[in-house]
């Protein structure tokens, strides 16, 4: 219930003002299916998309401390009620619209301190 009324709120802002919050997609790898004869299954490892929407900022205190970040690490909220399921380091997160457009990794997943949303370490590229 929280997650709908932040959604809510996140959207309406962005509706009216142009962001912080754009169109994204967590992209799922499937997993690869091999026959009785070693061979890859033709369709078997293709990728599931689902569509969200996520705003990105600047990486938090806690995540320039991790281990493994750098520079280029930039924080990524996604608002779970705009998402089925959960997101994981194995997942990609791509933006689909405003100025962070593009193909981002994710280093760490972590639910914000409300509940309302996912707060990913992203990295472009």
């Amino acid at each position: 219930m929280l997650d709908a009324a932040f959604a809510d709120i996140g959207l309406a802002f962005s509706a009216v003002f142009g962001g912080p919050y754009w169109p994204a997609q967590i992209i799922t790898q499937g997993e690869i299916e091999y026959d009785d004869g070693g061979s890859i299954i033709p369709g078997s490892g293709e990728p599931t998309r689902r569509d969200c929407m996520a705003q990105v900022d600047a990486a938090t205190l806690s995540m320039r401390q991790a281990e493994g970040f750098i520079e280029k690490d930039r924080r990524i909220i996604v608002l779970a009620d705009t998402l089925t399921g959960e997101i994981s380091t194995e997942d990609r997160i791509e933006l689909l619209q405003g100025p962070f457009a593009g193909l981002w990794g994710i280093e760490s997943v972590d639910r914000d301190t409300g509940a309302a949303g996912f707060e990913l370490r992203g990295r472009q590229g």
